[in-house]
């Protein structure tokens, strides 16, 4: 999963970033309203922590012009502020939840995994073909048998499980795999490499799906003819 955290105190959100890291959530950082502006507006996240009192403007304005725009991150608000009136507000604007500082990280954890799973009906299990991911876990198993897979690996694997039969650019795929900016990379060797190890593994233990490359485009996971 791809976290946005939208804070101005820098050890804060390098403390966040470091816990999040570690559980294997792809973060990115935003300390101004501007900047996450332009965050918001060029990718895509699954779930954004919003701090209420940024430098240069309200994170509760930010939330209103995010679900104005259309946008369908998860959101969770963090603030000092904690008065009835700012959870109030921040709810009524779509916001996910709403977490006081300071907190502990575990709790924050508690709740990203909570709002992400409401976003995605209470799934627990994903499939395509014989393929079966668990999240919590990050197990991967492929016809009944459990298939170990590095960290990147497992992400590709989820990403596109996740939207089977579906097209996907490889700047995207990148993007949602090892961060913002590297879609704009002049050199995809790095993914390329990966996914064919991917597909290895998925040949090895008798996939009935495959990563299937379209000439120009990406890839798209079909079943094997």
């Amino acid at each position: 999963m791809k976290i946005l955290i939208v804070e101005d105190n820098r050890e804060l959100a390098e403390i966040m970033t470091l816990a999040l890291t570690k559980e294997r959530f792809i973060v990115e950082n935003a300390y101004d309203y501007l900047g996450a502006v332009r965050k918001i507006a060029e990718y895509e996240y699954d779930c954004i922590l919003l701090d209420v009192m940024l430098p240069d403007g309200s994170g509760l304005d930010l939330l209103s012009e995010l679900k104005a725009s259309g946008k369908s991150e998860s959101v969770i608000i963090i603030s000092a502020r904690d008065s009835i009136d700012d959870k109030v507000a921040g709810l009524e604007l779509g916001a996910d939840d709403y977490l006081a500082k300071p907190f502990h990280l575990v709790e924050l954890l508690a709740r990203i995994r909570s709002v992400v799973r409401r976003r995605q009906g209470g799934v627990l299990e994903l499939s395509a073909g014989n393929i079966t991911i668990r999240p919590d876990s990050h197990s991967v198993k492929i016809g009944g048998k459990q298939v170990e897979m590095s960290r990147k690996e497992y992400d590709i694997l989820h990403y596109f499980v996740s939207r089977s039969g579906h097209l996907i650019k490889k700047e995207v795929l990148a993007e949602a795999v090892w961060g913002d900016h590297i879609d704009q990379s002049d050199d995809f060797d790095f993914l390329y490499a990966q996914v064919k190890n991917v597909r290895r593994k998925m040949a090895e233990a008798g996939a009935d799906v495959e990563i299937k490359a379209v000439y120009g485009f990406g890839y798209k996971l079909t079943p094997i003819a």
